[in-house]
């Protein structure tokens, strides 16, 4: 059972969406927010498997929103549903942690199936948006290597490298020792690092430590 996390200012979409998803048997609607905070906070206590969001929220960055909820419930998978298809809204969506980003124009079964990829640690982007987007996404982390990691896991990367354990690392964040290894294995997954010298040379390399 895929257990999804709701956030859109509109109670009518977030219905609509409520509706649509729970009509298929492998998927349960276990919140719905039109609040971010309390969204997150309904994150953190009971880690949802997939949190589907808008970008376009009042008062607050959706953008923003997603960098929380990664670092609230990090086993979350992010799936934005928006009415942009800018390139540039996509590559914040990609950067901020979101797997998927799905246009609120695309047919029902599309966000069905993107629900499903991005539960298995799939990318998936509406078809429209595929190509600009990745060329967008890569333009951008060949500027800045560090630019695919949230907050959080630039903190674990600082850590890390500076030779904390994962239970010094989780003491001094205040977080779990699970979840310092998630974030730790999502970083060296998203840097394409897969040990320690090497990951320690990466950091020297671009200023993120002098250890």
């Amino acid at each position: 059972m895929i257990r999804i996390l709701l956030i859109d200012d509109h109670e009518l979409v977030r219905e609509g969406i409520s509706r649509l998803l729970e009509a298929h048997s492998d998927m349960r609607v276990v919140g719905s927010f039109g609040d971010a905070k309390e969204a997150v906070r309904f994150a953190a206590r009971e880690e949802p498997d997939v949190a589907i969001l808008d970008i376009a929220m009042p008062n607050v960055s959706g953008i923003d929103v997603a960098r929380q909820l990664r670092d609230a419930s990090p086993d979350t998978h992010l799936l934005v549903l928006s009415m942009h298809s800018n390139p540039e809204y996509v590559r914040q969506a990609l950067l901020a942690g979101a797997l998927g980003y799905v246009l609120k124009e695309s047919a029902g079964a599309v966000l069905v199936e993107a629900v499903r990829q991005v539960q298995a640690g799939r990318r998936y982007l509406s078809e429209s948006l595929d190509e600009d987007a990745l060329q967008h996404l890569d333009e951008s982390s060949e500027r800045d290597p560090l630019a695919p990691l949230s907050a959080r896991e630039r903190e674990v990367l600082r850590h890390t490298v500076e030779g904390r354990t994962i239970a010094e690392t989780a003491q001094a964040l205040g977080l779990s020792p699970k979840s310092v290894e998630t974030y730790r294995s999502r970083m060296m997954s998203k840097l394409a690092i897969e040990d320690l010298p090497a990951l320690v040379k990466f950091a020297i390399r671009h200023g993120v430590t002098t250890v």
